[in-house]
């Protein structure tokens, strides 16, 4: 395994100015990456919602808006 230093050499770097700033203009060095930072994932699980969890929702939003068309009903009558 070998290691990559990721900060650049200011006194190799074209565009830096004396303080490691960045003058107007110019674009600063991109960044390097790390290979390797993190451990390998083997299994992903699936996005998304689950059946169950959706189901109950939707039974919630529709004795709610039952609820209310109720309500509405009995304000009228």
């Amino acid at each position: 395994m070998s290691y990559v230093n990721p900060d650049p050499e200011p006194e190799r770097t074209t565009g830096l100015e004396p303080g490691g700033g960045v003058p107007p203009g110019e674009t600063p060095p991109a960044e390097s990456s790390m290979p390797e930072a993190g451990p390998l994932e083997r299994h992903n699980p699936p996005k998304g919602w689950a059946k169950a969890p959706l189901a109950l929702i939707l039974v919630v939003v529709v004795l709610i808006a039952v609820g209310f068309l109720a309500f509405a009903l009995a304000m009228i009558l």
